[in-house]
């Protein structure tokens, strides 16, 4: 048979037959894409972010709290994220971001399409092809979605759409600064605002080139690099960053070296709610926060989240004036809790004083109910008497002790008995002036004492309630500080000022010293003159101006408020002597500025609050009835040098003060409390320490009064704050009202020598 002889009108045939056939297939594979990304825009294949999510991504933000002087306090948050700018990263980080992460990062559109390229011809061994910008949009809106290929293909397809519209929204500083914000450190830290806290200690703009490049060999891992769990495979992933950067020629080959042979140097420290500095503050802003939020609404109309919205709240309180607070507080409280261990050597029901059984038991039992145990097993529906017998038996536990956590084994009922015999304290720091509160020392450590002893906590305040008895004697007497009485013997009758009885207070000493000034009885703090002059003005008369004087608690119309049995916040006593510094104005204490939305825009600033209580002159008389307290009272050991009883406690003496100083010192009865109220023209502090129960306290005076249990967190707090030029507390005299009506300048004798070894016994005693 003959062979068939090609044609070659079939040849030609057959090659446009396969030409219309490719170019079917390609316009149809071309539609078939185009439709893909069309239909994956329109989120057939699951949602796409629209115009304003783009505008206003979910990013989760932290809630920061700023100090008046700009330094972050702490945070309230679910995830720990903090929001910066691109300004605020700093250079170094930068350059090693893209020099590894996304070298061409300025050149492409969202896309690298020499990178994808790369990838696809060679199956993805020789390195991905996502931008940063591809990684912010999974990061900002769906994650690591599937590792199921189709699935997988079309989360890419999705990245590549988000990342150009992100390219068109934001410019590449912005990208860069959204991408440091969002990628998860771990350790609870988000962005590299909380890693670099976490990690170093440090705000970013600190962050040094090594540092930088540990934080951005991270980024390829978090979980894998991990500094802390990972030393020596960060070392090397950084190593890899440095030479990245070397390469692009970020860095030179000698400082690339110089780098790679540092070890990896860490200051680690978790972000917590129960760390830091103000710590109880904090704690207070955070309950003031939940009813801000209910009062004060976005502009559509829902909620504010503390949590997540990233808002900045700035504080009035000053983190160094903060810091020496706390110093001031934590070194006088360990200091005098030795004291307190050794005065409850030998008692047997310690550290409860002079209490029967059946109210130790109530202490204890009342306790255990307001523990986490008794509610956790309550949930657990156990019985009361299965709740009890587990406080009996003995657990491992780690306790608070003053030289650190320590490790121990111990029966619950028995660690209720451990903590109760801290000492605690409180104190406030405030200016007069505009009532911007400075300091705020809740109690000795928040972690295991969340209770709250200046804004929550209520105590009794003994001799420090005089001044208000003095200051409406000399408004509604027109007495004067160098007006003379008789301290004397005296009693209220029953009957008379709503007594139920015959009421007839006795100095401490149990002496009398005749005819004293105002002055001199108020340095002396003499029982007898107090009662003489509320029984002159009456008890409603004292009770009018203290709540003038901004004290919120109730006040027994009794004589007996003369000699301090109410119980005031230590918030409340600072605002009340701050009107006196201030010329009689009161303003209420303030501890915000503002409050600004992650934008940066002001969404709240409060309105400062004022009212007129004393004309000058009166408020003048106080203060120097009070700097009297310092120049020849109880508060005279601010200015001496001299030994005396208890003089080991006195912590950071000698103080040595030489300024104008205004205070008073006051001991409830029993010493169950001591305060110390000082004051310089710009600064008003006040200082209580007692113990968490009444009946648990110091057996002397020595010991208990507010002269050696309270003044000496004042006294070392103000030389911490003087020492601190930049704070500019004054030394200066108080301002002297002009044309002053009332006699403030009294006779005084030549000075006696004092014997300044004898404990000081002007303590008050109440007779209730």
């Amino acid at each position: 048979m003959a062979a068939k002889k090609n044609n070659p009108s079939n040849k030609t045939k057959d090659i446009n037959y396969y030409k219309k056939k490719f170019w079917r297939v390609f316009a149809y594979s071309l539609l078939g894409v185009l439709a893909f990304f069309l239909f994956a825009s329109w989120g057939l294949f699951g949602s796409m972010p629209s115009f304003e999510d783009l505008e206003n991504p979910d990013s989760n933000l932290a809630t920061e709290i700023i100090s008046s002087d700009g330094v972050v306090l702490g945070k309230y948050f679910k995830t720990n994220r903090s929001q910066l700018k691109y300004s605020d990263l700093p250079k170094n980080l930068v350059e090693a971001l893209v020099a590894t992460e996304d070298a061409r990062f300025y050149e492409h559109s969202g896309i690298d399409g020499r990178g994808t390229l790369r990838a696809v011809f060679s199956l993805g061994t020789n390195g991905g092809a996502s931008t940063l910008t591809q990684q912010l949009a999974k990061q900002l809106f769906h994650g690591e979605g599937s590792k199921f290929l189709p699935f997988r293909i079309v989360q890419k397809i999705k990245e590549w759409i988000i990342a150009i519209r992100l390219e068109r929204q934001y410019t590449k500083n912005e990208i860069l600064a959204m991408y440091c914000n969002v990628y998860d450190f771990g350790n609870y830290s988000v962005g590299v605002s909380s890693a670099a806290q976490t990690y170093f200690s440090k705000d970013p703009k600190d962050l040094t080139v090594d540092e930088s490049a540990i934080l951005v060999g991270m980024f390829k891992n978090s979980g894998l690099y991990n500094p802390v769990r990972n030393p020596e495979g960060v070392k090397n992933r950084r190593n890899v960053v440095l030479s990245q950067m070397a390469k692009a020629k970020m860095i030179s080959e000698a400082e690339k070296e110089r780098l790679q042979a540092l070890p990896i140097t860490l200051k680690f420290k978790l972000e917590s709610h129960r760390e830091g500095i103000a710590t109880y503050f904090r704690e207070y802003l955070r309950d003031y926060m939940k009813k801000w939020v209910a009062e004060n609404k976005k502009p559509d109309g829902s909620d504010y989240d503390i949590y997540k919205d990233g808002l900045k709240i700035y504080t009035t309180i000053d983190s160094r004036m903060q810091t020496y607070a706390e110093e001031a507080v934590a070194a006088h409280m360990q200091n005098l809790q030795q004291q307190f261990y050794i005065d409850q050597k030998n008692n047997k029901n310690a550290p409860f004083v002079n209490i029967t059984q059946a109210e130790t038991d109530r202490i204890m039992m009342q306790a255990m109910k307001n523990s986490v145990r008794w509610a956790q097993m309550k949930e657990m529906d156990k019985s009361e008497d299965d709740i009890i017998a587990s406080f009996k038996v003995k657990t491992k536990m780690r306790v608070f002790t003053w030289k650190g956590e320590r490790d121990t084994v111990m029966t619950p009922l028995d660690s209720i008995r451990y903590y109760k015999h801290f000492l605690q304290s409180g104190l406030m720091s405030m200016e007069p002036q505009t009532g911007a509160i400075k300091a705020w020392v809740g109690g000795i450590n928040y972690k295991y004492f969340q209770y709250d002893h200046v804004g929550q906590g209520a105590r009794q305040v003994g001799s420090t309630f005089k001044p208000f008895v003095y200051a409406t004697a000399i408004e509604e007497l027109n007495m004067s500080p160098c007006d003379s009485i008789l301290d004397g013997p005296f009693m209220i009758h029953k009957g008379r000022h709503h007594v139920t009885e015959d009421w007839e207070p006795r100095n401490s000493n149990h002496t009398y010293r005749g005819m004293v000034t105002l002055k001199q009885a108020l340095a002396g703090s003499i029982n007898t003159v107090s009662a003489k002059l509320i029984d002159r003005t009456s008890p409603e008369a004292v009770v009018e101006l203290t709540k003038k004087l901004g004290v919120k608690t109730e006040i027994p119309v009794q004589p007996s408020i003369a000699l301090g049995a109410v119980d005031i916040t230590v918030e409340d006593m600072v605002a009340a002597y701050s009107t006196f510094a201030n010329q009689g104005v009161y303003v209420k204490p303030q501890f915000l500025s503002r409050i600004e939305n992650k934008s940066g825009e002001v969404i709240y600033e409060p309105i400062p609050e004022s009212h007129d209580v004393l004309n000058k002159d009166i408020a003048f008389a106080v203060i120097k009835l009070l700097e009297g307290v310092t120049e020849s009272g109880s508060g005279v050991r601010l200015r001496t040098q001299g030994g005396g009883s208890g003089d080991n406690r006195w912590t950071g003496y000698p103080y040595m003060f030489t300024n104008p100083i205004a205070g008073k010192t006051g001991t409830t009865q029993n010493q169950s409390d001591g305060w110390f109220m000082g004051m310089v023209p710009n600064l008003v502090t006040g200082v209580w320490v007692g113990c968490e129960d009444r009946s648990a306290r110091f057996k002397s005076l020595t010991y208990g009064q507010g002269a050696t249990a309270a003044l000496p967190v004042w006294g070392y707090y103000m030389k911490k704050c003087y020492a601190d030029k930049d704070l500019q507390i004054s030394k200066s005299e108080f301002e002297r009202p002009a044309n002053l009506s009332i006699k403030v300048d009294c006779y005084q004798r030549p000075a006696v020598v004092k014997d300044t070894t004898q404990t000081e016994q002007n303590t008050d005693e109440f007779e209730l």
